[in-house]
């Protein structure tokens, strides 16, 4: 038979220190009204450049920077959907 363990005892977590950080509050927390608006505008008119592209629907012949503008528009969405709370 193993000799039983021997329990020492003790702390296991750190100490506490005096510093405190106070949660954020609610309010602060929460996005604009703007912000999911133009996040949804940016990915809709993102993509319907790129798709009125693909159709013919451009005027001025079809040129790369429809697709560039739509591609851009529909990232700058994307990064508005991170900041969105």
């Amino acid at each position: 038979m193993a000799p039983k363990k021997r329990h020492t005892g003790g702390r296991t977590t750190p100490p506490a220190t005096t510093r405190y950080t106070p949660p954020i509050p609610v309010t602060v927390k929460e996005s604009a009204r703007w912000v999911p608006i133009l996040m949804f505008v940016l990915l809709g008119v993102g993509a319907l450049v790129i798709l009125f592209y693909y159709l013919g629907f451009v005027p001025g012949g079809r040129s790369n920077w429809y697709l560039f503008g739509g591609l851009t528009m529909v990232l700058g969405g994307l990064f508005t959907a991170t900041k969105y709370r």
